[in-house]
């Protein structure tokens, strides 16, 4: 006899919901040894970069979460973890300049210009990394974002070869914190998929 397709229906509702969970667990479980405290990650020698991934500018400034991700960036360099930064981020369209405002902010910051490199095109957490190797020749790396995103910004640098290490740069709560997480769920399973093929 064969299943209704209403069980069909529910059959692969669940198997999906299963293979979210499995990607999830398993994107935090081979990531977890790579986040690092500041002390940890200033005893790492022979980083490239300093990545900061872009998280949003509003009137020509970061937003709260980009102002974290680039204070932390800044104690690295300022504690000679590496001697370049790379802002990655949005600057597709002519109004709309992430990582200007990102380099801004640096300068405005006492970091030198010869020290900052800028991804005009770090579209996406996966384009940032990838153009991270590609374009910018980085092997080794600390990547500065919050903690509930730096799983899935290990991962995909684990996926491309890159050795990579990551600190959270929470620095205070955010607000809507609670639907970036269930993205993220959502966001860690698409990259999952994106690496493997």
């Amino acid at each position: 006899m064969f299943l209704k397709p209403l069980k069909y229906l529910k059959i692969l509702m669940a198997l999906f919901i299963l293979f979210i969970l499995g990607t999830n667990l398993y994107i935090l479980e081979i990531t977890k040894n790579q986040i690092l405290s500041e002390n940890k990650v200033k005893e790492l020698n022979k980083v490239d970069y300093i990545l900061v991934l872009g998280a949003g500018i509003k009137a020509k400034r970061p937003s709260p979460m980009l102002e974290d991700r680039l204070k932390k960036s800044i104690n690295l360099y300022q504690s000679n973890v590496s001697s370049k930064i790379l802002v990655s981020g949005d600057h597709i369209n002519e109004d709309y300049d992430e990582v200007n405002v990102m380099k801004n902010y640096l300068l405005e910051n006492n970091i030198p210009e010869q020290s900052i490199d800028r991804d005009d095109l770090g579209i996406s957490t996966y384009d940032s990394i990838y153009r991270a190797k590609y374009i910018y020749h980085a092997k080794n790396m600390i990547i500065v974002t919050q903690k509930y995103h730096l799983p899935r910004a290990l991962y995909i640098a684990k996926a491309l070869n890159i050795n990579a290490y990551g600190i959270p740069s929470n620095q205070r709560k955010y607000t809507n914190q609670e639907k970036r997480e269930i993205r993220e769920i959502l966001a860690r399973t698409k990259d999952f998929i994106k690496c493997f093929f």
